[in-house]
C-alpha cells in the first residue's frame, strides 16, 4: 500500500491546495464587490456561471477521466484555476462583471474536474475488500476539503486586507502554479483510465443504485443551498445587523466545523460489526435531517430570539448534514464501477452541482418573496424528498 498511500497524499495535497484558493477566491470576490457597493443578490449572480459550468463539467469530466486518466483531469483542473486567478489580476478599472463571471466559469470547471478526479482516484487506490479503509479515506478527503474551504474564507479576507485584491490573486496563482508543476511530475500516469474506452453515449449512468443516489444527492444539496448561500448571509446582515466580518467569520467557522465532522464520520458511525454505511444509513440520516430542518423552520416562526435559534440550529444542522454528506460520498465510490470509475462519480457530482444551482437560484428568490423561514420550509421539503428517494437504495454493502 506504500505506493497507493503516496499517490493518495499527492491527490489530497492537490485537492487541499486547490480548495484553499477556491475558498479564498470566493471571499475575495464577495468582499471586493461588497466594497464596490454591490448588493448580496448581485454578488451571488457573479457565481452563477461557476455553478452552471459545474453541472456540465462533472458530466463531461467523468468521461474524460475514464478516457485520458484521472492524473490528467486533475492537472487540467489545477491549470484552469491558475488561469482563472491570473485573469483577475488586472488593473481595477478593467475588472468588469463579465470578466469576473468568465473567471468564475473557469474556476467552476477547474473545481469540479479537481473534485471528480480526487474522489475517483481513491477507488483505484483502495482494494475492494477494504471497505472500512475506503470509508475512512473518503471521509478524510471530503472533510478536510470542507474545513480548508472555511480556512480559505479567512485567507481571502486576510489577503485582501494585507495586500489588496490584485496582489492576492497574483500570489495565489503563483503558488498554485508550483503545485500544478509538482503534480505533473509526481502523479501516477494513467490513474483511473478505463481498460475499455467508454463511448460518449455512456455519459449517463446505467446503474440503478447510482441513479437513485444521484437523485437523492440533488435534493440534499439543493436543500442546503436554498437557505445557506444567499438567504442566511443576507438575513444575518440585514435583520440581525451583523457586520460583514461577523457574518463571514461565522459562516467560515461553520464550514470548518462541518468539515471536521465529515472527517470524523467513520468514528461517529462506528457500529459493533465495523461495517461501513449502507443505503439504509443514507435513508435514516436523511430522515433525521428532515426533522431538524423542519423544527428549525418552525422555531423561527415562533417569535423566539432568532440569533439563538440560528446559531444553535446551524450547529445541529451542520453535524447531521455532514454525516449525510459523508455517507453519500462513500456510497457513490462504493457503487461505482472500478473500470472507468470517473464516469459514475462524474454523473453523481453532476447531480450534486445541479442541486446546488437550483438551491442558489431558489435561495435568492424565496428569501426575497417570503423570508428565511420560508427558505427553511422549502429546504425541509427537499430533504423529505431525499428521504423518500433513499428508501430505494440497496440495504447491503454489495
Amino acid at each position: 500500500m506504500s505506493t497507493a498511500i503516496r499517490q493518495y497524499a499527492i491527490v489530497t495535497g492537490n485537492y487541499w491546495a486547490f480548495t484553499l484558493t477556491d475558498g479564498a477566491l470566493r471571499m475575495l470576490v464577495v468582499l471586493h464587490f461588497h466594497q464596490l457597493g454591490y448588493s448580496p443578490l448581485q454578488i451571488a449572480a457573479l457565481f452563477l456561471f461557476y455553478e452552471i459550468f459545474g453541472v456540465v463539467t462533472n458530466l463531461v469530466g467523468g468521461y474524460l477521466g475514464a478516457r485520458i486518466g484521472l492524473n490528467r483531469t486533475m492537472n487540467i483542473g489545477l491549470a484552469l484555476q491558475v488561469i482563472a486567478l491570473a485573469l483577475l489580476a488586472v488593473p481595477s478599472q478593467w475588472l468588469s462583471v463579465p470578466l469576473v463571471m468568465g473567471a468564475q466559469a473557469l474556476s467552476g470547471i477547474a473545481k469540479d474536474l479537481n473534485k471528480m478526479s480526487a474522489k475517483s482516484a481513491i477507488k483505484q487506490l483502495v482494494p475492494d475488500d477494504q471497505q472500512g479503509a475506503l470509508f475512512k479515506w473518503i471521509a478524510l478527503l471530503t472533510g478536510s476539503k470542507n474545513a480548508l474551504k472555511g480556512v480559505g474564507f479567512f485567507l481571502g479576507g486576510a489577503l485582501l486586507a494585507a495586500v489588496g485584491f490584485n496582489t492576492a490573486v497574483i500570489l495565489m496563482s503563483a503558488v498554485l502554479a508550483l503545485v500544478w508543476l509538482m503534480s505533473v511530475i509526481l502523479l501516477q500516469q494513467d490513474l483511473g483510465k478505463a481498460k475499455n474506452k467508454p463511448k460518449f453515449n455512456e455519459l449517463f449512468s446505467k446503474s440503478r443504485a447510482i441513479n437513485i443516489l444521484s437523485a437523492a444527492r440533488l435534493f440534499l444539496f439543493g436543500a442546503r443551498d436554498i437557505w445557506f448561500v444567499v438567504a442566511l448571509p443576507v438575513f444575518l446582515s440585514s435583520q440581525l445587523q451583523w457586520d460583514f466580518w461577523q457574518t463571514g467569520g461565522f459562516l467560515a467557522s461553520w464550514v470548518i466545523g462541518y468539515g471536521l465532522v465529515q472527517s470524523a464520520a467513520p468514528v461517529l458511525l462506528r457500529n459493533k460489526t465495523g461495517n461501513p454505511p449502507t443505503g439504509y444509513s443514507a435513508f435514516l440520516w436523511a430522515l433525521i435531517l428532515t426533522v431538524v430542518t423542519a423544527s428549525l423552520a418552525f422555531l423561527l416562526m415562533t417569535g423566539l430570539p432568532a440569533t439563538t435559534i440560528l446559531i444553535g440550529g446551524l450547529i445541529l444542522f451542520g453535524v447531521v448534514f455532514a454525516i449525510n454528506s459523508s455517507v453519500h460520498s462513500y456510497l457513490i465510490v462504493r457503487y461505482a464501477n472500478s473500470d472507468g470509475v470517473s464516469l459514475d462519480v462524474g454523473f453523481y457530482y453532476m447531480a450534486n452541482a445541479l442541486g446546488r444551482l437550483i438551491g442558489t437560484l431558489l435561495s435568492g428568490w424565496v428569501y426575497q418573496a417570503a423570508g428565511l423561514a420560508a427558505c427553511l420550509w422549502v429546504a425541509a421539503l427537499f430533504i423529505g424528498i431525499t428521504t423518500l428517494i433513499s428508501i430505494a437504495l440497496p440495504r447491503n454493502t454489495q
